[in-house]
C-alpha cells in the first residue's frame, strides 16, 4: 500500500497548503501493522508533517540530492565516526545520518519523559539497596541469585558510599513505538554512548534545514554539556569548584570521538589512564605544572579495565589504587561501578515491580514482554518459537550476540539453539516488534524505515532529559536491527509544540 502525501507547505510558509502528491513519496510504503511517523493513514499526513512534506517536495531533484550530500560532508568535515569491530580487522566509518528528521510532539516527549526519570530514580534506589541492605533480595522481589550471579555485579560496591546515591548519572534507554504505543526496549546504565551523534545530528540537520528548523521552533538539545557537567559537580566529595577529568580508553576506542566532544563540550580534562596516579588517598591528573587533584571522573571505560589493583589484573588502561580513593569517598565516578547489574537483560524484566515496589507507582512506560531462558518455561518457549522471537545475550550490547529469528536461515537458529542450550542463563527472548517507520531519503525517494529512539537521562542532585535523543534507524529496507554497527543510522529527532499544529 503506498501513501500519497498531501497537503504540505515550504520551508518558507509553513502551514500553507502545498502539493497533493509528488513522485518522491511513490515508493512510500504504508503498511497498517506498524505505526508511521509521518503518515496517520494513506494520502493523511500527520499534522505536525505537513510542513516537512512541503519542503522536501518542493525542492528540485539535485537540490534533495544536495541536501543530503550537505549532511554527510558536514559529519565528515567534522571527523564523526564509528568503528566496526570484525574477526580480523577494525573499519573506521563515518557515522550515516539521513536529512529528513523524525518529529515528536511535545505532550508524546512529556510522556516518555516522565517513564524515563521514574525509571532512573527507581533503578538508582534498586543498586542502592542491592549493595546496601538488600532488601528487594530478601524480599523476593527479584531473585538474589539472578542479581548476586550477574557478571555485572561487583562485590566490591557493597557498603560503599556513593554520593547522592547517583549510581547512575547517565543514561540511555532504549524507546520504541509500535501501535500499543512507546516502550522500554532496554537501559543502558554503565556507559552509554551515543550522545555526541545526537548533537551532530542536530547541527548537520540545523544547517541543512535553517528556515524549516526555525518554523519548527523545535526543542534544543545544545545544553546538554552544560547539564551534564552541572551533573559532574554537584556529585564531587571535595565542595565547589570541583576538578573534572573525563577517562577514556584511547583513540582506539570506537566512541573516542565522543569522548573528546564531551570534554571540550565540558571544559574538562580529557585524560587516559597513565595520565593519571594516586597519591595517599586522592587521585590526580599529571600536568605541565605538576599533579593536579581530581574530584570527580567520568570514565567512558568498563568495571574490569579501571583498577587493576581492584578488578582485571591484566588492565593497563586504568589507575591502579582508584577504587581504593573512590570506596574511601575522596572521589566522584560516573557512572558507578556495578551499575551494569540493573542493565543486565535479565534483569529488565523486573524493571516494572522494582518500579512499584520503590515508588508504589505503576510504570509510566512499559517493558516489551521478556521471557528469561534461565527458567524452564522461558528456555521452552524460546526454543519453540525460535523462528518469532528476538533472542539476545543478557550482558551484551551493539547488536552482538543476537538472533532476530524472522529474518535467519533454519541454519542459522539451530546453531543459534546449541548456544542458548549450552548457556542459557546468559540469553533472554522477546518478541518481534513491529517497530514504527519514519521517512528516510533513499536514493532520492522517500522511503519508510523502523526507527527507535535513544534519549539520555542525567541524574545527580536534579534529574533532567535532553527534549529528543539519538534517533536511530535501521537504513536497510526491512531490516529491525538499528545499530551503526549493523548497518544502522541515525536522524535528528525533533520535539515540536502540539497547539503549532493543532487543526492542521
Amino acid at each position: 500500500m503506498h501513501a500519497d502525501p498531501t497537503g504540505a507547505t515550504n520551508d518558507a510558509g509553513l502551514g500553507q497548503p502545498g502539493p497533493a502528491s509528488s513522485p518522491l513519496f511513490g515508493g512510500y510504503e504504508f503498511e497498517e501493522r506498524y505505526h508511521d511517523e509521518m503518515f496517520a493513514a494513506p494520502g493523511q499526513p500527520r499534522p505536525q508533517c505537513h510542513a516537512l512534506i512541503g519542503a522536501l517536495t518542493e525542492l528540485p531533484a539535485d537540490e534533495l540530492g544536495s541536501l543530503q550530500q550537505r549532511v554527510n560532508r558536514a559529519l565528515l568535515h567534522e571527523g564523526i565516526t564509528f568503528t566496526v569491530y570484525g574477526d580480523e580487522e577494525s573499519i573506521e566509518r563515518v557515522f550515516p545520518v539521513d536529512c529528513v528528521p523524525r518529529l515528536l510532539l511535545a505532550s508524546e516527549w512529556e510522556h516518555i519523559e516522565r517513564g524515563l526519570v521514574q525509571r532512573v530514580r527507581a533503578l538508582n534506589l534498586f543498586l542502592a539497596d542491592v549493595y546496601g541492605r538488600a532488601s528487594i533480595l530478601r524480599d523476593g522481589v527479584v531473585p538474589e541469585d539472578l542479581v548476586r550471579g550477574c557478571p555485572n555485579y561487583r562485590p566490591e560496591m557493597e557498603g560503599v558510599k556513593v554520593p547522592l546515591d547517583a549510581y547512575v548519572s547517565v543514561c540511555g534507554s532504549d524507546i520504541v513505538r509500535t501501535h500499543d504505543g512507546f516502550m522500554v526496549l532496554e537501559d543502558n546504565l554503565r556507559v552509554p554512548s551515543g550522545v555526541s551523534y545526537m548533537l551532530a545530528c542536530r547541527q548537520a540537520i540545523r544547517r541543512a534545514w535553517p528556515r524549516v528548523f526555525r518554523g519548527y521552533r523545535v526543542r534544543p538539545v545544545e545544553q546538554y554539556g552544560a547539564e551534564l557537567l552541572r551533573v559532574l559537580q554537584s556529585l564531587s566529595p571535595n565542595g565547589e569548584s570541583p576538578s573534572i577529568a573525563l577517562l577514556t580508553p584511547g583513540i582506539f576506542n570506537s566512541a573516542y570521538y565522543e569522548h573528546a566532544f564531551l570534554a571540550s563540550e565540558m571544559g574538562i580534562e580529557l585524560v587516559r589512564g597513565d595520565d593519571l596516579t594516586v597519591e595517599g588517598d586522592r587521585l590526580y591528573m599529571r600536568t605541565t605544572r605538576g599533579l593536579r587533584p581530581v574530584d570527580v571522573l567520568y570514565r567512558r571505560l568498563d568495571d574490569d579495565f579501571i583498577d587493576p589493583e581492584a578488578f582485571r589484573r591484566d588492565s593497563v588502561l586504568g589507575v591502579p589504587g582508584l577504587f581504593e580513593v573512590y570506596r574511601k569517598g575522596n572521589l566522584a565516578m560516573a557512572n558507578a561501578p556495578g551499575t551494569g547489574v540493573a542493565d543486565d537483560k535479565a534483569v529488565y524484566a523486573y524493571v516494572p515491580r522494582i518500579i512499584r515496589y520503590y515508588l508504589d507507582e505503576e510504570p509510566v512506560l512499559l517493558n516489551v514482554e521478556t521471557h528469561l531462558c534461565r527458567e524452564p518455561e522461558g528456555l521452552a518457549y524460546t526454543l519453540e518459537n525460535l523462528d518469532e522471537v528476538v533472542v539476545k545475550a543478557v550482558g551484551e550490547s551493539g547488536g552482538y550476540d543476537m538472533l532476530v529469528g524472522v529474518h535467519a536461515s533454519r541454519a542459522e537458529r539451530k546453531a543459534f539453539a546449541e548456544r542458548i542450550r549450552a548457556n542459557p542463563a546468559n540469553y533472554i527472548a522477546q518478541p518481534t516488534l513491529d517497530l514504527s517507520r519514519a521517512p528516510c531519503l533513499v536514493d532520492g525517494r522517500v522511503e519508510s524505515r523502523h526507527v527507535d529512539l535513544r534519549p539520555f537521562v542525567l541524574h545527580g542532585a536534579e534529574t533532567r532529559v535532553v527534549p529528543g535523543g539519538l534517533c536511530r534507524v535501521a537504513l536497510r529496507k526491512g531490516s529491525l536491527v538499528v545499530n551503526s554497527s549493523q548497518g544502522g543510522g541515525a536522524k535528528d529527532a525533533w520535539i515540536v509544540e502540539d497547539r503549532e499544529w493543532a487543526g492542521r
